[in-house]
């Protein structure tokens, strides 16, 4: 025989001793039985730790009845998982279908059926037992997901951070041009979510892509030869013919990238967007494709935002850094031809959140 420390624990709720001993009779042998003679005591010992694993609950008592100690154990969610079973001589229809809405499991009809109670609780302690494991394992699974989606971003953020790092030892721009820029594709976006037009194309996790994968924007740079990539001046038309293919490239790595992440559902899209077609125009004067309006994808609509004004901010061997209010004035100006005029009317909105980002990662001599 187990021990009380180790039984499954039962609260028998009744107004009549004779019934709480008889009941207590049955079943003490396989279970720590508690009791209560009102509903008020119910509660509080049904709320104790351990809580118990089945209360039997008479219906018929003064001051609070068993309906109301039912519906308040299921508003609880400390006892709301508790399984109850009715203990009484009401046994109409009327009354088994108030209990069941109320949440009661069973109904043991009064004067009490020793084997058809036994057999009851037995039944429903075993269901309790089965949902506690199978909510243990579903926490345990669900705290697993969440493991391995975690592992997942890590594995996310380390391959944009090591391609975007290559990128960088080739160029001359900084790793704060990468840092910049995916913060202002971020703040572009998230000012644009609040147009219905792009409200579910620029749901959080898209979003979040974007950011991560604005780094990636360059990377085909690589490719490029130094004499041209590093050349001091203004490229001749067939060196900025070779220069223009680092869009291409860029893809090609991309795609190249994404096939050794089988199961990845795609991450890398926007960032082969973005690489491949970031120097796109809106009317339909940009590379390599020549695409024009919505033809370009969004993702590379907004890094084209972001890679200009920060081109323009910035120092090059080629040029000084222009002040903000040139850039903007710049931008403003590039609307319905290099830029999408709905993004740039969303970038005026928030130019001083540009302005803030570029300070807070200026470059330092």
């Amino acid at each position: 025989m187990s021990s009380d420390a180790v039984k499954t624990s039962i609260l028998v709720v009744d107004d009549t001793p004779e019934n709480l001993r008889l009941v207590s009779a049955l079943l003490m042998d396989d279970y720590k039985v508690r009791v209560a003679t009102n509903g008020p005591q119910a509660l509080e010992l049904a709320a104790q730790s351990p809580s118990p694993a089945l209360i039997l609950l008479d219906i018929m008592m003064p001051e609070m009845d068993g309906y109301e100690v039912c519906a308040r154990l299921k508003q609880d969610p400390a006892t709301a998982d508790i399984p109850v079973i009715f203990l009484t001589a009401r046994t109409e229809a009327e009354d088994e279908r108030r209990g069941f809405e109320l949440g009661a499991v069973d109904y043991v009809g009064k004067p009490i059926n020793p084997l058809i109670l036994v057999a009851r609780v037995h039944t429903h302690v075993a269901l309790k037992r089965s949902r506690d494991q199978l909510a243990q394992q579903n926490a345990w699974l669900e705290q697993e997901v969440q493991k391995r989606t975690r592992q997942v971003q890590r594995i996310q953020d380390v391959t944009i951070i090591a391609m975007a790092s290559l990128a960088e030892t080739r160029d001359n721009e900084t790793g704060n041009h990468i840092l910049r820029t995916q913060r202002y594709v971020r703040a572009l976006a998230r000012h644009l979510q609040r147009n219905p037009k792009y409200a579910g194309a620029l749901d959080e996790l898209t979003i979040e892509l974007l950011y991560k994968s604005a780094p990636l924007h360059d990377i085909g740079k690589v490719g490029i030869p130094d004499h041209i990539l590093l050349k001091p001046g203004k490229l001749d038309d067939a060196e900025f013919e070779i220069m223009k293919t680092h869009t291409t490239l860029g893809l090609e790595a991309i795609r190249r990238a994404e096939q050794h992440l089988e199961g990845e559902d795609g991450f890398l899209r926007i960032a082969g967007e973005i690489a491949h077609a970031h120097q796109e125009k809106w009317d339909g004067s940009g590379y390599p494709l020549g695409l024009a309006g919505e033809a370009i994808p969004l993702s590379a609509r907004l890094m084209a935002v972001a890679d200009v004004y920060d081109a323009l901010i910035s120092k090059r061997v080629y040029k000084p850094a222009f002040s903000h209010e040139q850039a903007v004035a710049i931008i403003l100006d590039g609307s319905g031809k290099h830029f999408d005029p709905e993004l740039i009317a969303a970038f005026r909105e928030i130019e001083d959140e540009f302005r803030a980002i570029a300070r807070q990662f200026q470059d330092h001599e």
